[in-house]
């Protein structure tokens, strides 16, 4: 295999599967053959060794943007045939739009990030009004944070509330159901006022009371619930970690924020950190104006941000404290778990997510988790679609652990 093929051959087990099933290329349907395909996937060099296909229409048109991106001495550490022009750049990401389906672009796009330098060009607001926007490309705006020139930040922001307004849609009503629920179930009592009694719960806790000859459930136990209150029931503090490998988690952090901000029954800080600690809740509303307040790299100072957050504690036994970190401590790791372990023993409930993001098991301090799991805090990834029962559990002081567990999610633990 040639030096140019092995470049244009390098993302087919990326690309392959969507090029190369029937119908997944946009316009192309059952009609294109295999071999077809497999040369779109390929470029010139096989051409030969397929037979010489020839293109026709679109697929020409395909086969230039492909290798402008993979053939003709594009690859890493060298600009490709996109050039230096933002303007070509913005046509070449209309073009992958206009031939591919949103997977494929997807991976293009990723891909002309690493080998075409184009986070440079992602500066330039031609450039980012033509990309398809997605999570890969918000956690990348993120990390470039406030270098995003003034005469390209708006652009920034419409892209980055593109995509959060997307995931707050996806995951509003699950978090509201499950912390309103929670709630809810945390306020119930024993002795209730009549008019609070919940006659379903009373009756179901009471069956073995029936008595068949009057027909009626004789109730010993009264279940409901408490009298609601505008007040607020729950604290709950978010407090981040801002290092580079956190920006998925960051993301998904801000829009759960916002959702929570909106509930009065909870009072939510948002707390992110690295080697300072900065409190973002005054802008926890909007998802947008806390993405562009962080700044992603840096070193991680956990300790002197669960100190910040242990000052933010009124009410300790009605207090969360979720803490988003890989726990690679560039601090003191011995007073980050002994304020950990503080933390707890004040009643407050306190867990460490090692990522909240779809990206699968993190690279995290095992040491760290280990021993913030022998004072009472368990650390374990979550998804974002969890992440509303994980709350739930919380709210209602359940056993973390055993929800983790419950859910198949592995736990660091106490014996590392």
């Amino acid at each position: 295999m040639s030096g140019d093929e092995a470049v244009r051959a390098a993302p087919a087990d990326d690309v392959a599967p969507e090029l190369a099933p029937m119908g997944d290329v946009r316009g192309g349907g059952p009609s294109r053959d295999r071999a077809t395909r497999w040369r779109l996937v390929l470029g010139d060099p096989a051409d030969d060794a397929l037979g010489g296909v020839a293109l026709s229409g679109d697929d020409v048109r395909r086969d230039e943007v492909l290798r402008e991106l993979y053939g003709d001495g594009a690859g890493a550490g060298r600009r490709g045939g996109l050039g230096g022009s933002s303007p070509r750049v913005a046509r070449w990401l209309g073009d992958i739009r206009s031939y591919f389906p949103s997977s494929v672009v997807q991976v293009m796009q990723e891909d002309a990030m690493s080998r075409l330098g184009l986070r440079e060009l992602l500066l330039e607001p031609e450039m980012m009004a033509a990309v398809q926007p997605d999570l890969a490309l918000v956690t990348t705006l993120v990390g470039l944070g406030r270098v995003v020139p003034e005469h390209s930040r708006e652009t920034a922001r419409r892209v980055v509330r593109t995509v959060t307004d997307e995931l707050e849609e996806r995951l509003r009503r699950r978090t509201v159901q499950a912390v309103t629920g929670a709630l809810d179930r945390s306020a119930r009592t024993h002795r209730p006022r009549p008019a609070d009694i919940d006659w379903g719960a009373t009756i179901a806790a009471n069956l073995r009371h029936y008595l068949p000859e009057h027909r009626t459930v004789v109730p010993e136990r009264l279940v409901g619930h408490a009298r609601r209150t505008s007040q607020v029931q729950r604290d709950i503090v978010l407090c981040i970690d801002q290092s580079g490998s956190m920006a998925e988690s960051v993301v998904y952090a801000s829009v759960f924020g916002a959702v929570l901000a909106s509930l009065r029954s909870v009072a939510t800080r948002l707390v992110v950190f690295d080697t300072e600690v900065v409190d973002l809740t005054d802008a926890m509303d909007d998802p947008v104006d806390v993405l562009f307040g962080v700044q992603l790299g840096g070193g991680t100072d956990i300790r002197r941000a669960l100190a910040y957050a242990q000052g933010l504690v009124e009410r300790p036994t009605e207090t969360v404290l979720v803490l988003i970190s890989d726990l690679y401590e560039g601090g003191i790791a011995e007073e980050m778990v002994a304020r950990a372990a503080a933390l707890v023993r004040s009643g407050v409930t306190v867990v460490a997510l090692l990522a909240l993001s779809d990206s699968g098991a993190p690279s995290y301090d095992r040491r760290h988790a280990a021993a913030l799991a022998e004072v009472g805090v368990p650390a374990f990834a979550c998804t974002p679609d969890l992440f509303p029962d994980l709350m739930a559990a919380a709210i209602e002081r359940r056993d973390l652990g055993q929800w983790a567990s419950a859910h198949g999610i592995v736990t660091a633990h106490a014996d590392g």
